[in-house]
């Protein structure tokens, strides 16, 4: 092994595993990536399914300390549970989907893109979405434009119930890039 690999595999405690996937990442930056804004043209449409499990729902209320009774569909040792809300059963945390959409926005199926960052969004919740549902989240890109020397490509985002399809949030969002 060289030097730096020990050095930087010493940081902290990696199983062979870990190390042999984090080296295969790190090579494949170096092989074919490119801006984001030479990746994506105007009318780009991507969509990823998400089933929304209780556990999914603890998970992030845990993570945002937004400790809300109404995202409560899980009990330890009862496991799945109706819940409660104004709404009827659990529901899930407003803006929980919103943190999903970059990994929609990124077509993994094309080179790593480079020097990205995601600058604006307005977000709009048209329904509540209850615990347990399984949603499509999809992404279209709308307009590339450059504004004091930077590039910016801004993308639609729609997420709607894969079974019934009530809409219940959009947002509209701009990644800077290179």
């Amino acid at each position: 092994m060289k030097a730096d690999t020990i050095r930087t595999d010493a940081l902290r405690p990696l199983s062979d595993i870990q190390i042999e996937q984090t080296r295969e990442f790190i090579d494949s930056l170096e092989q074919g990536s490119q801006t984001y804004w030479d990746m994506v043209e105007i009318g780009d449409e991507l969509s990823r399914d998400l089933h929304i499990t209780p556990e999914l729902v603890i998970l992030y209320a845990d993570a945002v300390e937004d400790f809300n009774p109404w995202y409560e569909a899980w009990k330890m040792n009862t496991w799945h549970i109706d819940g409660e809300s104004p709404f009827g059963g659990a529901i899930v945390p407003p803006v929980l989907v919103s943190h999903f959409v970059l990994s929609v926005q990124f077509d993994h199926n094309k080179p790593f893109a480079i020097g990205s960052i995601h600058t604006f969004h307005d977000s709009e919740i048209l329904a509540p979405i209850p615990v347990g549902a399984t949603v499509r989240i999809a992404t279209r890109a709308t307009d590339k434009y450059e504004k004091r020397g930077r590039r910016y490509v801004r993308h639609e985002v729609n997420v709607t119930d894969v079974e019934n399809g009530t809409h219940y949030f959009r947002e509209t969002r701009d990644i800077l890039s290179l």
